[in-house]
């Protein structure tokens, strides 16, 4: 875990002349060591990289590519945001930070998925600027190619993996999330995104 972090790793993070994005990859590799996907063997950091690489397709910016490839530390794993802006300022830690859940860890996860889900889609309608949307997007993305891969070899299976079993509020979440990401309609993830959710859940 970071928290337990060797005085050579801390070294090698806080070496300036190391690129921004390595010294992400370095910290959501040992922020996530050990983790895997939902329901599967995939290791776990294959997701924020594929969010990296998609925020990568619609802007140049580093700290929003790095802010990618960290989005998931702090609402999966015992780092805090106070860490990430230590090592990445206080522009990825912003980027970070709204990208976290609330995930309310003293009450079962299936108990507040719908709230915490609320909580986004109203935080990305009203408050999110657009690099917030791109990481959501991007996350959202990465994990709809993950749900149509499965959905083609083990069908409605799938959706027992998650704390909310029922397909149908999936299916309104990642819809409500797109309607809130409509400002980004005109990049090739949100149509690939929009894609992909009428597939899912058979839209018209």
């Amino acid at each position: 875990m970071i928290t337990k972090m060797s005085d050579e790793m801390r070294r090698k993070l806080s070496v300036e002349h190391l690129p921004l994005f390595e010294r992400a990859a370095i910290f959501a590799a040992m922020a996530h060591c050990g983790m895997t996907r939902k329901g599967n063997r995939i290791p776990y950091l294959a997701h924020p990289m594929e969010a990296a690489a998609i925020v990568a397709e619609m802007t140049e910016d580093q700290e929003l590519i790095a802010a990618a490839m960290l989005h998931d530390v702090v609402e999966d794993t015992e780092v805090t945001l106070a860490e990430i802006q230590e090592y990445f300022g206080e522009r990825i830690a912003f980027y970070v930070g709204g990208e976290s859940e609330d995930k309310r860890r003293d009450l079962p996860p299936e108990q507040t998925w719908l709230i915490r889900k609320q909580e986004t889609i109203r935080f990305l309608k009203e408050k999110a600027d657009k690099g917030v949307k791109m990481l959501a997007l991007a996350d959202k993305l990465s994990n709809m190619r993950s749900i149509a891969r499965d959905v083609q070899s083990i069908g409605d299976e799938l959706w027992d993996r998650f704390h909310e079993k029922e397909k149908s509020m999936h299916g309104w979440m990642y819809r409500q999330i797109a309607e809130a990401l409509l400002e980004l309609r005109d990049y090739p993830a949100w149509k690939e995104y929009d894609g992909l959710i009428r597939m899912v859940f058979e839209e018209d």
